[in-house]
């Protein structure tokens, strides 16, 4: 993790190739719609597992993007009025819905433990126990109870995206005038891309992140915030009910105008609150903010200013997936903190991905490892300028946006402070 004492992240930017633009695809042209009907999934398709809640309806694409990729309008709940924000009253019915579930879920787990113990007797007979009549490996499965798919139909029912429907000529224009409201985020994206284009979907860890800005409100009311990595905007628009002003950032002219245009969606979410939401590039393999005034979404040097100033806030979310790319960030965000007026805070939320590798004939998740040994790095740096105090963030807050929280979601805080 070291060369010549200095932490890998820290050396010069080289030109590794990644970007996550996806301008050399070609558009998918009129038989798009008819495709995804019954979509191909090649080798290098990353689909979220967000998009696995969604409810059982037929999926309709909006429009083509720039690059020919179908993107679809989701509509996502959150779970408490104003009147009950201002009350607390959310607080509590999150807090019982939750002990409900926990009740039912405990049911379940015993139903659970009856089967693997079951299972277990069996396969202490032997491992021919797990093999057919071929010789081939039996994998059992439970199969889904009753109260499984009761649970399912119930968080159906809360759960958004709202997907359109086919068939239904006014269908756009009738969610439009429902979803005009203080609880409804409604947000463009793609259902599958490269993986060097995964920005432009919805992840488990903005959700995460997204419940913490609610939860936490008073802490970021008013304040200037960056985003990094903010592919479809939705934490920034979360935030941005909050936050006096909100940068957030991603690379890919494409991916910007996505964004922009969700920003755009959701502005009725930002009135009462009087914030504002700024589309930038920002890409973490230069050393310098994009000022070209003949590039889109490109800085103004009032808007440099304004954020040296004035940001208290850093956050990404879902973004440690690639080594270089995590590098690449953790160069920025050192860069971005050193040359802050003030002292900032940083939150970082993200996913641990496990994966079957062939070079360790075993399930590894690489990316994490390397995720983490670079925080540590960040905060055993002595540089005499900078002091980065690291901590996990417990995820025992709210749940303001129905996904799953699995164990694998993590939340960290970094406090950035000048030592000169």
């Amino acid at each position: 993790m070291e060369e010549n004492g200095i932490p890998v992240w820290q050396h010069c930017i080289r030109d590794c190739g990644h970007c996550r633009c996806c301008s050399h695809q070609q558009p998918m042209g009129d038989l798009a719609e008819k495709e995804m009907d019954n979509p191909t999934f090649r080798s290098d398709t990353v689909l979220s597992d967000v998009h696995l809640h969604c409810p059982s309806k037929r999926h309709l694409m909006v429009r083509l993007n720039a690059v020919g990729q179908p993107v679809f309008l989701s509509y996502f709940k959150l779970l408490w009025s104003t009147e009950d924000l201002a009350s607390g009253k959310h607080v509590r019915e999150m807090t019982t819905g939750r002990e409900q579930q926990c009740r039912s879920g405990d049911e379940l787990c015993d139903k659970d433990r009856s089967n693997v113990n079951k299972e277990g007797e069996l396969n202490r007979e032997g491992v021919e126990a797990l093999l057919d009549d071929d010789g081939d490996l039996e994998v059992v499965r439970r199969p889904p109870s009753a109260s499984d798919l009761q649970a399912e139909d119930l968080l159906r029912d809360i759960v958004c995206p709202v997907i359109l429907m086919k068939g239904k000529e006014d269908a756009f224009e009738d969610e439009e005038q429902e979803c005009t409201c203080s609880d409804v985020v409604k947000i463009e994206h793609t259902m599958a891309t490269p993986l060097e284009d995964v920005g432009k979907q919805v992840w488990r860890a903005a959700f995460l992140l997204a419940d913490y800005i609610l939860f936490q409100r008073d802490t970021f009311r008013c304040c200037s915030v960056l985003e990094l990595g903010g592919g479809t905007g939705i934490t920034s628009v979360i935030m941005g009910t909050v936050a006096k002003r909100v940068y957030c950032t991603d690379v890919g002219e494409d991916l910007l105008a996505m964004c922009e245009q969700n920003v755009a969606l959701n502005k009725h979410l930002m009135e009462s609150g009087g914030g504002e939401i700024k589309v930038k590039e920002l890409d973490w393999l230069k050393d310098e903010f994009c000022t070209d005034p003949e590039a889109p979404y490109s800085w103004s040097e009032e808007e440099i200013a304004d954020l040296l100033d004035h940001c208290s806030v850093i956050m990404a979310a879902d973004v440690f997936y690639d080594d270089d790319l995590t590098d690449a960030l953790f160069r920025t965000l050192y860069r971005i903190t050193h040359n802050l007026r003030s002292s900032c805070t940083v939150y970082l939320a993200l996913e641990k991905r496990l994966n079957f590798t062939l070079r360790h004939m075993d399930v590894t998740c690489e990316a994490y490892s390397h995720f983490r040994n670079t925080l540590n790095d960040l905060e055993n740096l002595q540089d005499g300028k900078m002091k980065y105090t690291v901590e996990p963030v417990k995820l025992d807050f709210c749940q303001f946006l129905v996904y799953e929280r699995i164990e694998q979601l993590e939340l960290w805080k970094i406090m950035a402070e000048h030592l000169t």
